[in-house]
Parts: structure tokens; sequence; C-alpha cells
């Protein structure tokens, strides 16, 4: 069953300003100091809070400005590179059928992500980017009852949680550099969307 909602991959909620974006964004105190003090453009605002080193609210602003299949995109990009060379079996089930769905976002690549997710653990960066595949449109339901769709920002929350888990999953004591890298990788997905100026 297809729902037809705003919940379509390709909603961009980047057309939303700085401002209304920090509103939804579940952004620390001080994250949300810097933008009542006139929030500049995104990206700017982005590299503001890299600047700070609130790398988590940097994070979690990305992936509610990010269009849904590109934040899963870069879920995906970073819970791969985090996962290695030789990933656990359900680790890299996760990641293929996240792939599967970013190259065919199908109701069947959608629901399958939830699947292979949950079996490789949505407490992993691989599983909470599968996670975050299912949340980016359709229904939460089974296919044969009434659809409920995801909430609007459901799919940037599992592609939030899928980035931070790819940061902090092993190296702690690299968790800043790793922090620029991933933002640097999403900022990268933003560019090809044409979001904001380079």
């Amino acid at each position: 069953m297809t729902v037809t909602t705003n919940q379509s991959p390709s909603y961009t909620p980047a057309t939303r300003g700085t401002a209304e974006l920090c509103a939804v964004s579940d952004l620390g105190d001080d994250a949300r100091t810097l933008a009542a003090n006139g929030a500049p453009a995104p990206r700017a605002f982005v590299a503001l809070l890299m600047e700070r080193e609130l790398h988590a609210d940097a994070v979690r602003f990305l992936a509610h400005a990010l269009p849904r299949r590109e934040a899963v995109w870069w879920a995906w990009v970073c819970a791969r590179k985090s996962a290695g060379p030789a990933p656990k079996p359900a680790i890299k089930a996760a990641l293929d059928s996240t792939e599967r769905w970013i190259v065919e976002p199908t109701e069947a690549h959608r629901r399958e992500a939830l699947t292979f997710g949950e079996a490789a653990d949505f407490g992993t960066a691989a599983g909470c980017a599968a996670l975050s595949a299912f949340m980016s449109g359709g229904s939460l339901a089974p296919p044969d009852v009434a659809p409920v769709p995801p909430g609007e920002f459901m799919c940037a929350k599992a592609v939030s949680g899928s980035v931070t888990l790819a940061v902090v999953g092993s190296e702690p004591e690299n968790v800043g550099e790793k922090f620029a890298e991933y933002v640097r990788l999403g900022l990268e997905v933003a560019d090809r969307t044409k979001l904001w100026p380079a």
C-alpha cells in the first residue's frame, strides 16, 4: 500500500530557514542560544556549530536539513565507513538493504530495510541507517492495515542517531576528528543536492 503524504523521500526540509530547522532539531541549550542570537544561513550555522565544538548539534541540524533520501545516504556512508572492511553479517545485510533502498526507494525495499535493520540492532549505526530508510515515508503499520505515516522528522532523528553511533562506536579518542569528517561528508551530500550555495 502506498501512502501519498509529504513523507516522500524527495521531501526537502531545507526549504525551511535556520530558525525553523533549529526548532525541530532537538538542539542543546548552547546551540539554541547561538540560533537565538541571529542564526546565519543553514550551511554557515553548521560551520558555526562545528567551530564551537557542538558536534552532535551539527549532526542533528544537518540531518533535519537534508532531503530524506539524501539524509539516509549520508547515514549509510557514515555507517559503512564505521563498519570497517569486514563487517559482521547482520551489519553488512543492514547496510546492503539500506543501499538498495537508496538506489531504488521502493516500498518493498523500505520494508526490507526495517527487517535487516532490526536484525543488526537499532543501537548500531547500520541498524539505525536501515531504520531511517524505513522511516522515510510510507506507513509504519503492516501492509494490510490502515496506513500510519511516520512523523515528519522521524527519518531525520534516525539519521542523526546513525551518524552519531558511527562516530562513537569505536576509537573514542578520535571522536572530534570523526565528527568533523562525517559532518563534512554530510555537507558534500548537501552540495550535490544544491541545497545551499557552496
